[in-house]
């Protein structure tokens, strides 16, 4: 039986990384682990109930990879976001042709994060 998805997000600095996931995007630390001070990190972030791990070890992923997380009230968190002034990033919502609504935002690291709403006057096919 499967469960839930956790993706693993390669990341290179934590400043950096905690400065877009936590400050600006408003996810939460759950738990961070090292296995000495000076080796990478690698920490489980959260915001309701999507969970996302972030890795500065090598081979935990690649730089680039794209997610889409489900998302409602999507025009509210982007209003939430631009307000927050974050100098890299005034992200757009998009309506896509498949009938969702969609805003891409890139981390630091080269990933994308694809926060999705289905357009609920759109009948999804």
């Amino acid at each position: 039986m499967l469960k839930s998805l956790i993706p693993i997000l390669r990341i290179f600095d934590e400043a950096k990384a905690k400065a877009f996931y936590v400050d600006f995007l408003g996810f939460a630390v759950d738990w961070e682990h090292r296995f000495e001070a000076d080796l990478p990190l690698y920490l489980q972030i959260s915001k309701d109930s999507c969970l996302l791990h972030l890795s500065e070890h090598h081979g935990d992923g690649c730089p680039g990879a794209a997610l889409r997380i489900e998302t409602e009230h999507l025009a509210a968190y982007q209003q939430q976001l631009i307000g927050k002034q974050y100098r890299y990033a005034r992200p757009a919502i998009q309506d896509t042709p498949w009938g969702s609504k969609d805003m891409t935002i890139c981390d630091p690291f080269g990933n994308r994060l694809i926060f999705t709403e289905q357009d609920q006057s759109q009948p999804i096919t």
